[in-house]
């Protein structure tokens, strides 16, 4: 799965947000400022090429639609980022988000009871 940029990524939620759509729909749905349409329109045309995308054409527009899940995204997203920052260690993941005060320990404790009983 090839990585995303920023502008790549706040697109794509908005289309996984909002389901099949038309760069209109996807432009009206961004906070202000707005990204021109054909900025958008080239930030979709890549997110097609990249294959997170597919359209289909509806009358004289372009329908979006994902082809990758929120979930494959955000698995793919974090093995990568395990991998690159972390030494592929999910131990080091959670030491550095404990360090920093980003979990506490009540956290980690449903943490280990979901893992312990199998839940999500």
């Amino acid at each position: 799965m090839e990585k995303l940029t920023a502008q790549e990524e706040t697109a794509m939620r908005l289309i996984w947000e909002i389901g099949p759509c038309v760069v209109r729909m996807l432009q009206e749905k961004y906070p202000e400022p707005k990204p021109p349409y054909t900025t958008l329109a080239s930030v979709v045309k890549n997110l097609e090429r990249k294959g997170y995308v597919k359209n289909r054409r509806c009358g004289n527009v372009y329908e979006y639609y994902p082809l990758v899940s929120r979930e494959e995204y955000r698995t793919a997203f974090m093995k990568d980022a395990v991998s690159n920052l972390f030494s592929n260690s999910y131990k080091e993941l959670v030491s550095f988000f404990a360090k920093e005060e980003k979990i506490s320990a009540d956290d980690l404790r449903d943490i280990i009871e979901k893992i312990e009983t199998g839940k999500e």
